[in-house]
C-alpha cells in the first residue's frame, strides 16, 4: 500500500500537470481564497505583506525536505551583510542530467507548482502586483545554522516584484522562537525637506516579527524604499544547557523572487523593466536621504594662522609642513600626552619605527596604546556600562541613556557618543573625544607618526551591542586619501585572533600593505592556529578594496554585500610584530602589522574587537569599510572610538589663519550660523558609521 501510494503521489507531481493544474500539490481549497488573502494582505502593518500557513500538502513538502538533505550540498557564504548556507539556482534544476533529476523528483514539482499560471495568478491575486513572471525563475534554498543572518535591507534588485519564503525546518520539532531566524520587518517615517519631496527611512527597530513554521509562506511586494526587512541571528545553544532537539535549530527555506513578466510573456510591456531603473536612477540624482542619517558628521578644521573667515564664508585652508623646529613634541606636548598614551609610543625611537612602518604599509597597528593608569580606569567605565541594563528599543535608550542610536539599519546600527557640550568628569570615552584627540599636541603626534599633515578631524565613540549592531560596507569617495583611526576599547576576551594573554596585551592584526597592492607574504612558523570550523562572532573592522562604485546605489549600499574571506570571517587572520626596524635596530614588540595571504582577497587591513590597541590606517578613493554584526554569541559588546582626519596634498598651497585650536569647515551647500567660538556645521555621511 506505501509503494501505491508514493507512486500515486509521483503521477500527480508529473510536470505537465503541475503546470496546468497545481491543486494536487497545494492546500486542498487554497487557490480559491485568494480575497481572502488579500484583504489579510493590505491590512497588514508596517507594509503590505501576507504569511499563508499549510501552503502544500504536508506529505509533498517533506518529500522534498528529504530530497534536499539526501541530494543537494551547500556552500557556506559571508559578505558584510549576511551568512548563509545556499543551494545554487534552482531554476538551474533542468540542465541536470537525469539520473540527477530521478532523484530530486518532489523539488522539481514543488518549483514547477510555485511558478505556474494558477499560483502566480492567485499571488499576483493577493499582493496586487500585477502579472508575475513565470519564465523566469528566481529561488535557492538558503539554511540558516547558529551564527547565520541577514541583515537589514530592501530586495530590490532589477525586476523583482515580490518577494518569498517558504519554510522546510523540522515539521516534527516544531520551531521556538528563542531559537531566533525570524523574518523581521521595519517601519519606515516620513522626512520630507524644503523643496518638499519626501523621503523613506526605516526606523531602528522593527516592528513585526514572523518566526519560521514548517510549511508556512511567507511574501510582501518589493518596495524600493520601504520594503525594509531582515533575517534575526539563529541563536547557538547556551553553554550548559541540555537541549536534546538543538539539531533542529537549522533553518531551511526556499526563498526566492517574482519578477516581472518577460518578453514573450502576458503582462510583457516593453521598456517597462528598463523605464523603472531610469526612474530609480533620476531619484538618485536628485538627491538621497543621506541627510537623515545618524550620527551627522561633524567636521573640525585645524587652524594654524591669524586669518579669520566670516561665519558662513566657504573657505579653503591648508596647513603648511611643520618646519623643522616644530616637527617634534614640545615639552608641553608630553606632559600632556602621557595622561593618556603610555610612554614607549613618545620616545623618538618609537615614532620613527611607527612612521617608517606606517610609511612602507600605510597602516599599522599599535597594542597597548593608552598609559596603564587611564586605561584601568577605562576598562572600569566600561565594565561599570556593560554591567547596568540596557533597553531593547532605540526610543528607551536615547530617553534613559547619553548613547544615541545610529540609523538607518540599512546602512548601520550601534550606539554612539560625539563629544558632548558638557563635561562629564567620569567618562573617560568624553575625557579622550573632548580632550585628547581633538588636541594639537595629539594631531602632532599621528603628523610624526604617520608622516602626514593634517588638516581636520571627526571623532565618534560607539558601542555594538552583541546580537544587534553592525555596520555595512560603504565606499571612500573623496579624491583625496584620508588617515582613519581605530582605538579598540573593547574589554572582553575571545573575539577571535587575541591571545587573551593579559588585560592590556595587544590582541589587533592589520592587513594593509599600501592603498593598491596585496600584503606581504604570511609568515606560516608565526600564525596562530585557530580551528577552520570555529564559527566566528564577528565585531572586526575591515577595509577591502571595492568594486565598481556604479554598481553600488546611491546610498552605497546593495543587497548583495561585499564578501568575506573565510580566516577572517572565523578570525583565523593572525598578527605579528612588524618586520620594521629603528635606528637601534630594535622593533618595537606592541607594533603590530599584517599577515597578509599569498593571494589577493581584496582584504586591505582588519582589527578583530581587542582591548586598548589603536589602529591607523590611510583610506583611499573606493576602499569599503564595515563592521561585521556582532553575533549573539559574542563574549559582549564591542567598544571602540573612531576617527577621520583629512589630509593636505603635498602639493598644496597653504594660506594664513587664526591661532586658535580648530574651526569646524563649511560643508557645501549648508549655511551657517555665526557662533563666537567656532563654527560648526552638522551634515550626514554614509561613511561615518563606520
Amino acid at each position: 500500500m506505501k509503494r501505491k501510494a508514493e507512486d500515486d503521489l509521483e503521477e500527480r507531481f508529473d510536470k505537465k500537470k503541475v503546470a496546468l493544474n497545481p491543486n494536487g500539490i497545494f492546500r486542498n481549497g487554497l487557490l480559491q481564497q485568494a480575497e481572502k488573502h488579500h484583504e489579510q494582505y493590505i491590512a497588514s502593518e508596517p507594509y503590505k505583506h501576507g504569511t499563508i500557513q499549510d501552503l502544500l500538502e504536508p506529505q509533498l513538502l517533506r518529500k522534498v525536505r528529504a530530497e534536499i538533505q539526501a541530494n543537494l550540498s551547500f556552500t557556506p557564504k559571508e559578505t558584510d551583510i549576511y551568512k548563509i548556507h545556499q543551494s545554487g539556482d534552482l531554476a538551474n534544476l533542468d540542465g541536470l542530467d537525469d539520473s540527477s533529476l530521478q532523484r530530486l523528483p518532489s523539488l522539481l514539482a514543488l518549483r514547477d507548482a510555485l511558478y505556474s499560471p494558477a499560483f502566480r495568478g492567485f499571488l499576483s491575486t493577493v499582493t496586487a502586483a500585477g502579472p508575475l513572471s513565470g519564465k523566469k525563475t528566481d529561488m535557492a534554498i538558503n539554511v540558516y545554522t547558529p551564527g547565520c543572518h541577514l541583515l537589514c535591507h530592501d530586495d530590490v534588485i532589477g525586476s523583482r516584484r515580490v518577494s518569498y519564503i517558504l519554510y522546510l525546518t523540522d515539521p516534527d520539532q516544531p520551531w521556538r522562537p528563542e531559537w531566533g531566524g525570524a523574518l523581521r520587518l521595519y517601519p519606515t517615517q516620513v522626512h520630507k525637506r524644503p523643496d518638499e519631496k519626501e523621503f523613506k527611512v526605516p526606523s531602528p527597530d522593527f516592528s513585526v516579527s514572523i518566526p519560521p513554521a514548517f510549511n508556512q509562506l511567507s511574501f510582501f511586494a518589493v518596495q524600493p524604499g520601504e520594503s525594509f526587512h531582515d533575517v534575526e541571528e539563529v541563536y547557538a545553544q547556551k553553554l550548559g544547557s541540555n537541549d536534546d532537539v538543538d539539531e533542529s535549530r537549522v533553518r531551511t527555506a526556499i526563498s526566492g523572487w517574482y519578477h516581472l513578466p518577460q518578453e514573450g510573456e502576458d503582462g510583457y510591456v516593453e521598456g517597462l523593466e528598463e523605464s523603472l531603473a531610469e526612474r530609480s536612477s533620476l531619484q538618485q540624482l536628485q538627491g538621497s536621504s543621506d541627510q537623515y542619517d545618524q550620527p551627522h558628521l561633524r567636521i573640525h578644521q585645524y587652524r594654524d594662522s591669524s586669518n579669520t573667515a566670516e561665519a558662513g564664508t566657504k573657505i579653503n585652508v591648508s596647513i603648511a609642513e611643520p618646519s623643522q623646529n616644530e616637527a617634534s613634541l614640545t615639552e608641553s606636548d608630553l606632559d600632556f600626552l602621557l595622561k593618556y598614551i603610555a610612554p614607549t609610543y613618545l620616545t623618538p625611537d618609537t615614532l620613527e619605527s611607527i612612521s617608517d612602518t606606517f610609511s612602507d604599509e600605510c597602516s599599522i597597528c599599535l597594542g597597548k596604546f593608552l598609559s596603564d593608569k587611564f586605561s584601568s580606569k577605562m576598562r572600569q567605565h566600561i565594565v561599570a556600562q556593560e554591567s547596568q541594563h540596557l533597553p531593547s528599543k532605540a526610543e528607551d535608550i536615547e530617553s534613559k541613556t547619553s548613547w544615541p542610536v545610529a540609523r538607518p539599519p540599512h546602512k548601520h546600527r550601534f550606539l554612539y557618543q560625539q563629544a558632548l557640550n558638557e563635561t562629564d568628569q567620569d567618562s573617560p570615552i568624553q575625557d579622550l573625544l573632548q580632550n585628547l584627540l581633538p588636541s594639537q599636541a595629539f594631531r602632532q603626534w599621528l603628523q610624526l607618526a604617520t608622516g602626514l599633515t593634517l588638516s581636520s578631524y571627526d571623532l565618534c565613540a560607539r558601542r555594538f551591542r552583541h546580537g544587534k549592531d553592525y555596520t555595512l560596507a560603504t565606499g571612500y569617495t573623496e579624491e583625496e586619501s584620508q588617515l582613519e583611526i581605530i582605538l579598540a576599547i573593547t574589554p572582553s576576551h575571545g573575539w577571535g585572533g587575541d591571545e587573551d594573554s593579559g588585560d592590556d596585551e595587544a590582541n589587533s592584526a592589520v592587513e594593509r600593505p599600501d592603498s593598491a597592492e596585496k600584503s606581504s607574504s604570511k609568515d606560516k612558523s608565526t600564525e596562530k592556529s585557530t580551528n577552520s570550523e570555529d564559527p566566528g562572532v564577528g565585531g572586526y573592522v575591515a577595509y577591502m578594496a571595492g568594486d565598481d562604485a556604479d554598481e553600488k546605489s546611491d546610498d552605497g549600499q546593495s543587497n548583495d554585500g561585499v564578501e568575506v574571506p573565510r580566516d577572517l570571517s572565523t578570525g583565523a587572520r593572525a598578527s605579528r610584530p612588524s618586520t620594521q626596524k629603528s635606528k637601534s635596530d630594535k622593533a618595537d614588540p606592541a607594533i603590530y602589522k599584517a599577515s597578509g595571504d599569498d593571494e589577493d582577497d581584496g582584504v586591505l587591513f582588519t582589527m578583530p574587537a581587542c582591548w586598548n590597541t589603536l589602529g591607523l590606517v590611510l583610506r583611499d578613493r573606493g576602499v569599503m569599510r564595515f563592521v561585521k554584526y556582532v553575533s549573539q554569541q559574542a563574549p559582549g559588546d564591542r567598544w571602540d572610538i573612531v576617527g577621520e582626519f583629512g589630509v593636505v596634498p603635498d602639493d598644496e598651497e597653504t594660506i594664513t589663519g587664526d591661532e586658535s585650536d580648530s574651526q569646524q569647515i563649511p560643508h557645501p551647500g549648508v549655511d551657517l550660523e555665526h557662533e563666537e567660538s567656532e563654527t560648526e556645521i552638522e551634515s550626514s555621511d554614509e561613511d561615518e558609521d563606520d
